[in-house]
């Protein structure tokens, strides 16, 4: 099979900060196709994803990550869709055994049962089709268990996985079942596994030293880069890979007080050889104070 790939734009990079200590706000980030991938993984750099048994309800996934790009360090965040409806994939079908694996799996669990009942339950379901000399795979219902167990899974996700079959035997270039693992599916995971990186704002005057009707400018301290993330799956004639990409677009600061003019700024930034950088200085919007906040802070 003809290897597959998508990469995906995701990310509009934005900053809240705090007088007195400087903090990053969890980015957020659309879905675009972008039009040049980042280099493809390399088996040395990958991990496998989730967890799980062999039962067809909850195996482990066989996904490969890239995470040599992605955001690191303790103030990587991860990304944070715009769209509240929206959530990584949380099960899709994908191809584990060939017809002669699956097979000896079956007969040795069977066998499994047998012995540990002392031979008193008898073997069934040595007469099943595994559709043995035939090429194809079986395809399993496959989910991320890491989301499954997070507690943070609807009923009607998980009611929405169990209308997949648990199993299936799909010949070798046969349509796949529905809701095959594919690049969407891959890009959805790779989404999830993003992590964005704090952006380095400067304030000056500094946070801990605001000065009314004083202009606050901002700037990066270093430049920002966009961070990737690769998932892929090859395995069983299935060879796919996606890529989601996010790239710092923004600068938005608030004033958090109507006592501040204006109260908001957005600043689009500026992409140099070495990254993407922000400078307000010569902005024609930047904050100013207009009311002290006293013993209190503002949330800026």
């Amino acid at each position: 099979m003809s290897v597959k790939t998508l990469t995906v734009r995701c990310a509009v990079l934005t900053a809240a900060l705090i007088i007195g200590s400087a903090v990053i706000s969890p980015a957020y980030a659309d879905t675009r196709f972008y039009h040049r991938p980042p280099p493809p993984p390399t088996p040395s750099t990958q991990g496998a994803s989730g967890q799980g048994n062999s039962t067809g309800t909850s195996i482990a996934a066989g996904v490969q990550f890239d995470l040599r790009h992605n955001g690191s360090g303790s103030t990587a965040t991860p990304v944070v869709s715009t769209d509240p409806s929206w959530t990584p994939p949380l099960c899709w079908m994908q191809p584990k055994y060939t017809a002669e694996q699956y097979k000896q799996l079956v007969q040795q669990e069977l066998q499994n049962t047998q012995n540990a009942s002392g031979g008193s339950v008898q073997v069934v379901g040595a007469r099943q089709n595994f559709h043995e000399g035939e090429k194809g795979a079986w395809w399993y219902r496959t989910y991320d268990v890491d989301q499954l167990t997070s507690g943070s899974t609807s009923p009607q996700q998980v009611a929405q996985c169990a209308t997949l079959p648990t199993m299936v035997w799909v010949k070798a270039a046969a349509p796949a079942p529905p809701r095959a693992i594919s690049p969407e599916v891959l890009s959805g995971m790779a989404y999830k596994a993003m992590k964005l990186p704090a952006a380095p704002v400067q304030l000056s005057p500094p946070a801990a030293n605001q000065i009314v009707n004083f202009s606050t400018y901002a700037k990066f301290s270093a430049p920002l880069n966009r961070v990737w993330v690769t998932a892929g799956f090859n395995d069983l004639g299935v060879n796919i890979s996606a890529t989601t990409v996010a790239t710092p677009v923004a600068l938005r600061i608030d004033a958090g007080t109507p006592d501040a003019d204006p109260r908001t700024c957005t600043y689009r930034l500026t992409q140099t050889p070495s990254g993407y950088q922000a400078d307000t200085s010569q902005a024609a919007c930047n904050i100013t104070y207009r009311r002290s906040s006293g013993q209190s802070t503002y949330p800026l």
